[in-house]
């Protein structure tokens, strides 16, 4: 199998740009409505009044706006109307790629939206999840979160055979809402089950899925710490319960090997973030993550908690990061994955994807190669691609 990683040299200057957006056209736009941009510079936060677009009057067409205070990064973006519902769209009503620029200066960017999302019958969702896809008939309710979690479960294919007493390693997965099912998802699902379905089926050891569905309040309950701007962090409570009720649930009703070897836990953006937390909190529980595009940016006090838990931390940890993600989310994870390296015995692989987006296409093409790293013999290894 071959290693790969990419590690381009970094000069994040401290300097400061402003970037201005102008629409010259926002197609289809009523006179009454407000444009906005929404990125990786406020969170993906669609209706943020601080990045409303300004026009000089309702019978003008060109929208504005000039975001300031921005060091020199590889930025994404996309213009909404208040919400995702109506986010820009091709003229044809097809989805669009992220806007993306690459500010080393103070820069103007002119656009033009042709569509929106709402101008367009939305198509009809599909269930997608395989057989051996089903949501547990428990419904956990989770009473330091207030909420209730929908929780699905992926069974190999010869786990239901009538002499089949074998038992599994189990990888269980934040965002479940996106791990299976296109019906349920976002942005599109990871496609866990055809996946690891295809590479069973190719030799590879098979292994049980848990995903938990995301709550209303994902942005706190996957950070372990207190934001300013986002206020109180639910991280330990989230984590409690996979680790003091849901695995218990998992391991009493289903034929799982139970040690830390065996259990991993994986994620993305801020589910990344709080599978890396899981690991260092509880290394008797998890002994394999998975952080595709930690949000490491939210979270500086990560790196306090490497300090001090990392000698303590075994198995293996699989970073990954796309370049096209921005430069600073690039070194917050390289930080991380240097500082856990140089302070614990873990196994480490580091990907760094030249083309890669923060989006469930760039976790799925890279689920395989994580999958089957976890299940092998893994070593350290750093490959250098130059772009």
């Amino acid at each position: 199998m071959v290693f790969i990683a990419s590690f381009t040299g970094l000069d994040v200057s401290a300097q400061q740009y402003s970037l201005r957006l102008v629409v010259k056209s926002a197609a289809a736009t009523k006179k009454a409505d407000t444009v906005y941009v929404a990125g990786n510079f406020n969170a993906w936060n669609p209706g943020n009044e601080k990045f409303q677009l300004t026009r000089p009057s309702e019978f003008n067409d060109v929208f504005t706006i000039e975001i300031s205070g921005l060091k020199a990064d590889t930025y994404e973006f996309k213009f909404t109307r208040g919400d995702w519902g109506r986010v820009e769209v091709s003229s044809s009503g097809a989805g669009i790629s992220n806007r993306v620029v690459n500010l080393t200066s103070d820069s103007t960017i002119e656009c033009e939206i042709a569509d929106w999302q709402d101008n367009f019958l939305v198509p009809e969702r599909l269930h997608t999840a395989s057989l051996q896809v089903h949501v547990l008939d428990t419904v956990f309710f989770i009473p330091e979160l207030n909420r209730a979690a929908r929780v699905w479960i992926y069974l190999p294919k010869a786990y239901s055979g009538a002499k089949n007493k074998k038992r599994y390693p189990v990888l269980y997965m934040n965002d479940g809402q996106n791990v299976f099912d296109e019906y349920f998802s976002g942005y599109g699902e990871w496609g866990i089950d055809e996946c690891l379905d295809s590479l069973v089926e190719n030799g590879k050891p098979p292994c049980i899925v848990v995903a938990v569905e995301a709550g209303a309040k994902r942005i706190n309950e996957y950070n372990p710490y207190n934001t300013e701007k986002y206020g109180i962090g639910e991280g330990d409570k989230y984590v409690d319960f996979l680790v003091k009720t849901l695995k218990p649930f998992i391991d009493k009703r289903y034929r799982t090997l139970k040690s830390a070897d065996n259990t991993l836990i994986a994620g993305s953006s801020l589910g990344g973030l709080i599978s890396y937390y899981a690991l260092l909190a509880h290394p008797e529980i998890f002994g394999k993550a998975g952080v595709f595009s930690p949000s490491f940016w939210i979270a500086p006090q990560i790196n306090t908690l490497t300090d001090s838990v990392g000698k303590d931390i075994r198995g293996k940890i699989f970073f990954y990061m796309g370049q096209a993600e921005g430069n600073s989310y690039v070194k917050d994870m390289k930080e991380i994955a240097d500082n856990i390296g140089k302070r614990s015995d873990a196994i480490i692989y580091t990907v760094i994807d030249p083309d890669g987006r923060h989006n469930e296409q760039a976790w799925r093409k890279w689920f395989a190669e994580f999958y089957c790293w976890m299940m092998g013999d893994g070593f350290n290894n750093q490959v250098t691609i130059e772009k």
